[in-house]
């Protein structure tokens, strides 16, 4: 048996599963094991019951070899926002204390058929809405690099229990940052596909013209193993590409002078590492009716605010004085936005989505931050999504790589972007980009 099977990424337990070298009851329990070691500082499970969990390992371990799925046995945490058909789904909310559907969301239907066991609910703020944590409208999880930091949110549970090692791999949702930006400051791999790629069908919506479905995991290889489930495919096979031939585009965003010393530092580093591999880096700005700080920030919001007031309405009309104030006032209007403001924002940002989405044709990837910086102290600011709202409302693919530390030796990440529908190729790019790393000598978080 394998002394440690929590530490092991999910294509190491997978080849172990195959082989019968470890079952499944053997590697989930060595799970469990660290969840009961860990779980009082981390606190990234909302729901979680290892006898139901033991159960299903040993059901899963009954199945005869040739009818196993893809991912047989592999351990995988869900974010309460998800339906679970056999698990409660509360949405981060007390409204819906206990709440049971009856039915799995497309995605976790999707990896059940495929094998996986459904392992439990991670912790995410109320509804999404991204500093609703804390206190009593949102989760008390912590950064597993430091428990005096935020973990990020709203994909909290699902980002904090893969750095620490209690789940494999695990499922978010971002709007504006909640994938990537928790993904940075924890320290591991994460992948937003592009728009509407994989189906959000049972999740609770916030923006749908921005809402994505993505996971974290622990290696690019393990974001593949959960792209090629999810049916992720681009128009022509990704071809292997000398570096020489890389070309790179360096955007720093309208957001930059938001930048904190280790984010500025990470680009940097990377663009000296690329350029020492023969890798072309570029520079390049935002086109001109983008490229204002804060015009970028005022379009996106009346989009999703505008959006979200729909959508969260049900709620406020039901039981409004349970909600948090940032969701009431989002239904409230607090903003002052007008149905004509929101018609104008939506018909640039459609103009905008091809203008960015023309521009990363030209390039092999864009290097990107993922965040503010490194994970900010206290538990009540989950951090800023600056550096991540528009390549969500440009349904772009996103994979966020670690690798990076600030000046408090927390994990600092970039992201990789790509046009639309080249996620395959955004995952083979990332798997160059982590090995340039390697070569330059930096320290992946996991």
């Amino acid at each position: 048996m394998i002394a440690k099977p929590y530490l092991l990424t999910a294509v190491e337990v997978l080849n172990l599963l195959k082989s019968n070298t470890i079952t499944v009851e053997e590697y989930v329990s060595s799970l469990l094991e660290r969840i009961q070691e860990r779980d009082s500082i981390v606190k990234a499970w909302t729901y979680l019951d290892p006898a139901f969990v033991l159960s299903q390992a040993r059901a899963l371990d009954q199945i005869p070899q040739d009818q196993r799925g893809p991912l047989h046995g592999l351990a995988i945490g869900v974010k309460d926002i998800m339906n679970t058909k056999d698990m409660p789904t509360q949405f981060g909310s007390p409204i819906y204390k206990g709440n049971q559907p009856g039915f799995d969301s497309s995605a976790v239907a999707i990896l059940r058929a495929a094998g996986a066991l459904i392992f439990g609910k991670t912790t995410t703020t109320e509804f999404t809405v991204t500093n609703s944590g804390g206190g009593n409208f949102g989760p008390n999880t912590t950064n597993p690099h430091d428990p005096h930091r935020t973990p990020g949110g709203s994909s909290a549970g699902s980002a904090a229990a893969v750095a620490d090692l209690q789940v494999t791999v695990s499922l978010g949702a971002q709007t504006g940052g909640s994938i990537i930006r928790p993904a940075s400051f924890n320290g591991v791999y994460a992948m937003k596909p592009t728009y509407n790629a994989i189906s959000p069908e049972g999740q609770k919506p916030f923006a749908p013209t921005f809402d994505t479905f993505g996971f974290f995991a622990r290696s690019v290889e393990d974001l593949q193993l959960l792209a090629d489930v999810f049916g992720l495919k681009d128009d022509e096979v990704p071809r292997d590409i000398p570096l020489k031939q890389v070309k790179v585009a360096l955007i720093e965003t309208p957001m930059w002078p938001l930048a904190g010393s280790g984010t500025r530092e990470a680009m940097d580093a990377a663009a000296a590492i690329l350029r020492d591999n023969d890798v072309q880096v570029e520079k390049v700005d935002f086109p001109s009716e983008v490229n204002d700080f804060d015009n970028l920030k005022r379009v996106q919001k009346i989009i999703t605010a505008g959006e979200a007031q729909t959508a969260f309405l049900r709620e406020y009309r039901m039981n409004k004085t349970n909600l948090s104030p940032e969701v009431r006032g989002i239904v409230e209007n607090t903003y002052n936005h007008t149905h004509k403001d929101m018609v104008d924002a939506s018909d640039t940002y459609a103009r905008v989505r091809r203008t960015i989405n023309k521009l990363a044709e030209n390039y092999s990837f864009i290097l990107t931050p993922s965040a503010v910086d490194e994970a900010p102290l206290g538990l009540d600011d989950m951090g800023s999504a600056a550096f991540n709202t528009h390549w969500t409302g440009f349904h772009m693919p996103v994979i966020n790589v670690p690798g990076f530390y600030g000046a408090h030796g927390m994990p600092i990440s970039l992201s990789l972007v790509a046009p639309r529908y080249h996620d395959q190729h955004l995952l083979k790019m990332s798997k160059v980009f982590r090995e340039l790393l390697d070569r330059g000598d930096l320290k992946v978080q996991i």
